[in-house]
């Protein structure tokens, strides 16, 4: 059922890799995946721009909520109740940050098929034949280490696409800390501004890291879209909520 979608997508990919090749040779099918990633980044922009909107104004719930949370005390399922109702009625979502990923996720796994696979219909591969530099798209960093270790040249991609996720990573663990800092989620007290988000967020600052797992165990076609989007999402998060960080000499002079 899903073999059309596929091939069309195959040819898709063929097509950006043949008006690339001139500039990037035999990377242009890598860099044919970097350009669809940042389509795909692109088209979804708008919806990442509502969420950080529907984010702000979250934000400027607190109040409101620090008064149920004193209305309702120690009752955790009357206040839970009493701030979904005040999220509907100022038409806020406290999952609006959630849409704008889970509609990629469709085009990671149409790449990680892709790129898993030996036959497209009836026919062999191609897109298997295809490399970043000696590193096959569709292989993954066990294959590269069995062709030459870490420093080989298979390796050394990996190496480069860990580097950059880690570098991201540390980027987006920093900011989102400052982040959490400036809007914490947990009162005084100990409760939750945001019943069960405030246990949320302890953990989500770490997510970033785990890409490196992923970059690791998924085709190189995979990992590249990863990487890319990855790095779009720290550069598009940092704009798009650059109003949301204090100073780091505020954050000092409140330690």
């Amino acid at each position: 059922m899903l073999t059309p979608l596929f091939s069309a997508f195959a040819n898709l990919a063929d097509h950006l890799a043949a008006v690339l090749e001139p500039v990037f040779h035999g990377a242009s099918t890598a860099a044919a995946i970097v350009l669809f990633t940042a389509l795909v980044r692109l088209a979804v922009h708008p919806l990442s721009r509502q969420a950080a909107r529907g984010q702000k104004a979250q934000a400027k719930l607190k109040p409101q909520i620090a008064v149920l949370r004193e209305k309702h005390g120690k009752d955790s399922k009357a206040l839970q109740k009493a701030v979904m109702e005040l999220h509907a009625a100022e038409k806020v979502s406290p999952l609006s940050g959630c849409l704008p990923g889970l509609l990629q996720m469709p085009a990671f796994f149409l790449l990680y098929h892709l790129f898993s696979s030996t036959k497209i219909g009836d026919k062999a591969n191609g897109l298997l034949d295809h490399a970043l530099f000696q590193a096959p798209l569709g292989g993954n960093w066990t294959d590269a280490l069995a062709h030459g270790g870490v420093f080989g040249a298979r390796g050394l991609v990996y190496v480069a696409l860990f580097v950059v996720v880690a570098a991201v990573a540390t980027f987006n663990y920093r900011r989102m800390k400052r982040q959490m800092a400036a809007t914490p989620l947990v009162a005084p007290g100990g409760q939750d501004a945001v019943p069960g988000m405030a246990a949320m967020n302890k953990f989500m600052p770490l997510l970033s890291f785990a890409t490196l797992f992923t970059v690791a165990v998924v085709p190189l076609a995979a990992a590249l879209y990863v990487v890319t989007s990855t790095t779009w999402s720290a550069v598009e998060r940092a704009f798009l909520y650059r109003d949301m960080l204090p100073a780091p000499a505020a954050l000092a002079t409140a330690a």
